[in-house]
């Protein structure tokens, strides 16, 4: 009887709500699908394109009796339908002969000559710096930013899967997506509303967010910052618009006319104004581009609609679909201004259409602007706490006010959905698994175990190595932390051991002090710019293989104190106070040196003080603990100045010198030519140290492609005490192998490298580092290597291929060796 009843409800409600839903695919009468087809409700403005494939997917609230189908150069067909659901439609379309007369049709690549699309493009161009805010000395704008993940492809299988057992009420909330035509079933939403300020001829932007809420993560400020940080705000007039770390060329791009086929489709009036509505499709396959179209006004040549559609063969890993909508409406019957921005993301690890996968959607509304109205220069440099209890806290009448638009059923549904959901056990040991993977740690109760993937580790001096630590973990805002590891090597079968406390003692200026101690196994110069970080632990003295005898150990005894702070946003002071013991860990491998009276020493003693200043411009970080999490990892600068002084006498010090640091890292997006790496270091210690304190060039043994090392060197077969290097790295993303026919399909990815070093080693550290045998050289003639990579590889793993570019009469110089790292990159 129940189920009799729960039938009849949803037979009830179906009746309640009127809905339309067809898709299909559009063809010509050869069979060939007919792309970017127009489709829409007859009597309505309810409308979409068909993609490459000629498919298409059109729903409606409201009740439709046909629907109809029309392209340039053939006949207009109206469908009438059946009823509110008609899926798999095969359209046919005929060529109308009288407007092959009329109207020229572009196929293929257009011609740049006679194409009127490419003359209005170039008004575009021309008039694109004279429309929206950037009009204004001034402006302020309210926005709202709905951010939602769902479910996708949901079938029989998966709903009945055991994984889900005890979680099915979720299943309530499925619903069919109007852009892709799949089931989804809403998992996560966040809800922002803030307020923008910008002044263009200071060339500042200040956002101040009024209010936050999410379903079921609301004090998860990372989760949400993660999240925003995925879909970075764009402008569809640049050239280049960059989603999950790729650069694809906008439609509207200066360049968008060597990757692009345009076509002047239709114009008519849209919100009493003249359009001409163009469309546009990629050139060549595999390349980083768009397909879809857009509404451009004939006078102020602003775009009033655009929708881009990311190619199918796009060179992107884990999305199936990117689809954007922006719609524009007219100011002072001139200026355009963006009002609506809707973004749709596909994740997937199979880009078959039945594959399971999650949806990210962003909508982006804008409302309330105004103009012209000056704020001090000091205004846009006021801190701003988003971190307040009260932004992430607003009530139900907030919300109901500042919303605006309505939220559907399904993203009301999901509120309630995922509180409940949190309580499910099943659910709650998914959660810690996905968290263990993201951080490296596995959370019990305040304490996090781990790192989980340095528990393993191999080299000479230790033999086999096991590792387990630890941290204090109350929740991400912590204003003190506790680390800790301990580890045993069962060749030496000594204990090693780590720990290490910071304490945030102010807020606002993040003054921190910390403190801690180390005793450990070392490889000393794994990188030119030394830290001295408690628990910090080279690759190259764990790894499980090594190319050659990775004998070349330090045991260390290291303990630090200090304090640091930031007089402005993303520069930080620190000042650090060490005491480090140096001892050789190998019989193979000597730190012996000659003391000022002539004797030989194996142990070094130093205390050292360092300053040192970090500058990383527009870094995103979320939290306000003593730890925060950095966001846009590897999108940003950093900018280091070192200096350290070395104590002698004092605490049993053994050498006095000055030794000063500088390191530039920047990342660079080239345009549709890829992404771009560098690194420039350089250093020089003024006074003779032992081989412990000078700078060896970071060489590396292992398998692993190590940034900021050279492939090919060994650890210490150059030493210095003055260098300056340079690190080149271009990855194309595909560029190349995507004209490749047999590579096409492979989506592969080109990386290319190169790497040099000037150093220089004094006659005083030469002798003064005589008595441990090894030969002091310093690549005084700049020595160079680089490497030619494959990247991409089952979408996780790169081969690198690094060639020594000289020096090669070294002793057991390596001419050529072969390196890879895995990673998960779109």
């Amino acid at each position: 009887m129940k189920y009799f009843l729960i039938f009849s409800f949803f037979i009830f409600s179906s009746l309640l709500v009127a809905q339309t839903k067809v898709s299909g695919v559009v063809k010509d009468a050869s069979g060939t699908s007919v792309a970017f087809a127009n489709v829409i409700f007859k009597d309505s403005n309810i409308g979409t394109i068909t993609n490459e494939e000629g498919r298409f997917y059109l729903e409606s609230d409201d009740d439709h009796e046909a629907v109809v189908f029309s392209f340039v150069g053939y006949e207009t067909k109206e469908v009438v339908l059946d009823g509110s659901t008609t899926y798999k439609m095969e359209i046919i379309l005929n060529e109308e002969a009288s407007a092959l007369d009329e109207v020229v049709i572009f196929t293929g690549k257009t011609s740049k000559k006679d194409n009127p699309a490419l003359v209005i493009l170039r008004k575009i161009w021309e008039n694109r710096r004279e429309n929206g805010v950037k009009k204004f000395n001034q402006y302020s704008y309210d926005k709202y930013e709905k951010l939602e993940f769902d479910l996708n492809t949901i079938d029989s299988t998966l709903i009945k899967s055991k994984i889900f057992k005890g979680m099915e009420f979720i299943w309530d909330q499925i619903d069919t997506s109007n852009i892709t035509g799949n089931s989804y079933l809403p998992i996560f939403i966040n809800e922002a509303v803030s307020k923008v300020y910008g002044d263009n001829l200071l060339d500042e932007e200040k956002e101040i967010l009024k209010g936050n809420k999410n379903s079921g993560f609301s004090n998860n400020q990372t989760l949400i910052a993660f999240v925003k940080d995925l879909y970075k705000e764009y402008d569809v007039y640049d050239n280049y618009l960059k989603f999950f770390d790729k650069a694809f060329t906008s439609p509207l791009s200066r360049t968008g006319i060597d990757v692009y086929n345009y076509v002047l489709l239709d114009s008519a009036y849209r919100d009493n104004k003249w359009c001409y509505n163009i469309v546009y499709y990629p050139r060549r396959k595999g390349e980083l581009t768009f397909k879809g179209d857009f509404w451009v006004n004939d006078t102020t040549w602003a775009i009033k609609e655009i929708n881009l559609r990311a190619s199918k063969s796009a060179n992107l890993n884990w999305v199936r679909e990117v689809y954007i909508e922006q719609e524009f409406d007219v100011l002072n019957d001139s200026v355009f201004l963006i009002t609506r921005d809707y973004f749709l993301s596909d994740f997937s690890f199979r880009k078959k259409e039945e594959a399971q996968g999650v949806y990210g959607r962003r909508t982006t509304l804008f409302d309330n602007y105004s103009f012209d109205i000056p704020k001090e220069k000091s205004f846009y440099g006021e801190q701003v706490d988003p971190y307040s209890e009260e932004i992430y806290n607003r009530p139900d009448e907030f919300w109901a006010e500042n919303r605006m638009e309505e939220l559907n059923k399904d993203e009301k549904g999901v509120y309630e959905m995922l509180d409940t959901l949190k309580t499910v056990p099943r659910f709650q040991t998914f959660y810690k698994l996905g968290a263990t993977l993201a951080t490296g740690y596995y959370e019990v109760g305040d304490f996090d175990v781990g790192p989980v993937f340095s528990i393993f580790g191999f080299n000479e001096a230790e033999g086999f190595r096991v590792r387990l630590g630890g941290r204090t973990y109350f929740g991400q805002n912590d204003p003190w932390r506790i680390e800790g590891f301990g580890a045993y090597g069962f060749r030496d079968q000594r204990f090693k051991y780590g720990i290490s406390a910071k304490w945030l003692l102010d807020r606002k200026s993040r003054l921190t002090v910390f403190a801690g101690n180390r005793r450990d196994v070392e490889q000393t110069g794994a990188s030119l710019t030394n830290s001295n970080d408690v628990l910090g632990r080279s690759l190259a003295s764990s790894s499980l293989i090594s190319v050659g005898a990775n004998d070349r150990l330090t045991r260390i005894n290291l303990t630090t104190a200090g304090f640091s702070f930031e007089p402005a946003k993303n520069f930080q002071a620190r000042v650090t106070g060490s005491y480090r013991t140096l001892e050789s860990a190998t019989e193979t491998f000597s730190l012996d040196y000659l003391d000022e009276n002539g004797n030989v020493q194996s142990e070094i003693s130093q205390p050292e003080i360092e300053l040192g200043l970090f500058y990383t411009p527009k870094r995103k970080t979320s939290g306000y603990g003593v730890e925060r999490t950095i966001i846009n990892d590897g999108d940003f600068a950093n900018i280091y100045l070192g200096y350290t002084y070395g104590i002698k006498d004092a605490f049993g010090g053994d050498f006095e010198y000055s030794k000063i640091q500088a390191l530039y890292s920047q990342p660079w997006n080239i345009g549709g030519f890829g992404r771009l790496f560098t690194t420039v270091e350089a250093g020089t210690i003024l006074d003779p140290v032992p081989l412990g304190l000078l700078s060896p060039i970071p060489g590396n043994q292992t398998y692993f492609s190590l940034y900021n090392t050279f492939s090919n060197l060994d650890f210490y077969e150059f030493v210095s005490d003055t260098y300056t290097s340079l690190h080149l790295q271009h990855n194309f993303g595909g560029r190349i192998f995507s004209r490749i026919p047999f590579l096409r399909d492979l989506d592969l990815r080109e990386v290319v490298g190169f790497r040099a070093v000037y150093g220089s080693i004094s006659d005083e550290n030469i002798a003064l580092n005589a008595p441990n045998g090894l030969l002091l050289q310093a690549p005084e003639d700049i020595y160079y290597e680089y490497s030619i990579g494959v990247g991409n590889i089952f979408r996780i793993f790169r081969l690198d291929f690094n060639f020594r570019g000289n020096y090669l009469d070294n002793p057991g110089a390596r001419r050529f060796g072969v390196t890879g790292i895995f990673g998960f990159s779109f």
